[in-house]
């Protein structure tokens, strides 16, 4: 699909006056589309979240009822330990009674039997928790296993985004005080680049200084093939004051955005599968409008890195 996208990107720019709103439509939709994708990461990312969660609670309550088990065995050995000894006095009494009173000898031998029941049930009611606690210990040590192993996982994952932030970082070093920026939130690396660096005014093509720094990033990624490409093209709230190929502000994001696609496309090392491009025009804002401090800052193209998931999905779908 963002194959398709850089085609129609180049025929247009190609046909320049040209362009039907056939073809301006369908590029319309694949944007439209690639936005639902984009959601739908998301939305899979925060599911992820949400069940990772759900495990650590299934985990806490396997681990409270495993307590309670322990506390129900020592309960019965309490008990048990009380009615052997009450058998234990019974029986001597009996011994020392046995010669003195066919009656005596007859309560007590009743009691023996019933003492002797108590403890057999108390004996199997014992055997029957052991045997419950054991088996919550051992599902008690795989959900512990499996919960450290998607820890452990996750932390790999955050220390693989932080290697690739810090090589990302060094590759991009002349370019610092220049209007890029590169950061790491919530499992994520976001490289942005203000437009300064990369496009005149009212332009999508990449100037020297900005190919060159998003190539020097390409070299990166092309090292990293299992990370997801977000491209994201944004503007200010100025409307676009051009004519001829570019209708507003949003189209003008999403030609730029397709322009950096475009430029990392030639490293043939970078899978094209992992590239997604995408115009969010002015509704993505990192500071005011009001200023033109604001302004040049929010006028940025911004590289989303996300690590892919397939692994942890599978681990949360075995819990």
């Amino acid at each position: 699909m963002i194959k398709k996208i850089v085609l129609i990107a180049c025929i247009v720019g190609i046909s320049v006056s040209c362009v039907s709103p056939k073809v301006y439509k369908d590029l319309e939709n694949k944007y439209t589309n690639l936005k639902k994708e984009n959601r739908k990461l998301t939305d899979e990312n925060d599911a992820l979240s949400k069940a990772r969660n759900k495990a650590e609670n299934e985990l806490r309550q396997l681990s409270k009822d495993y307590e309670e088990a322990v506390s129900e065995r020592d309960k019965l050995r309490n008990e048990f330990s009380a009615l052997k000894s009450n058998y234990d006095n019974l029986k001597r009494s009996y011994d020392a009674l046995e010669e003195n009173s066919s009656v005596a000898l007859a309560e007590n031998a009743k009691k023996n039997r019933e003492l002797l029941a108590q403890l057999e049930a108390k004996e199997q009611a014992l055997a029957a928790e052991n045997t419950r606690l054991q088996k919550l210990k051992k599902e008690l040590e795989g959900k512990s296993n499996r919960v450290d192993e998607l820890e452990n996982m996750i932390a790999a994952k955050d220390a693989a985004m932080t290697n690739l932030k810090n090589a990302i970082s060094r590759a991009l070093t002349d370019f610092e005080g220049r209007g890029l920026t590169v950061e790491q939130r919530d499992g994520k690396v976001y490289v942005s680049m203000e437009n300064k660096l990369l496009f005149s005014s009212g332009s999508w093509a990449v100037g020297s200084e900005g190919r060159k720094a998003v190539q020097q990033l390409g070299q990166v990624l092309a090292d990293n093939p299992e990370i997801n490409i977000l491209i994201e093209g944004h503007t200010d709230n100025v409307p676009y004051a051009g004519s001829g190929q570019v209708s507003g502000n949003w189209d003008l994001s999403t030609k730029r955005a397709t322009a950096i696609v475009q430029i990392l496309g030639e490293n043939k090392a970078i899978n094209a599968e992992n590239l997604t491009a995408a115009g969010r025009g002015e509704y993505a804002p990192m500071a005011t409008n009001d200023t033109a401090e604001g302004r040049a800052k929010n006028r940025r193209i911004e590289v989303i890195l996300t690590p892919k998931l397939d692994e942890i999905t599978k681990l949360l779908n075995d819990i």
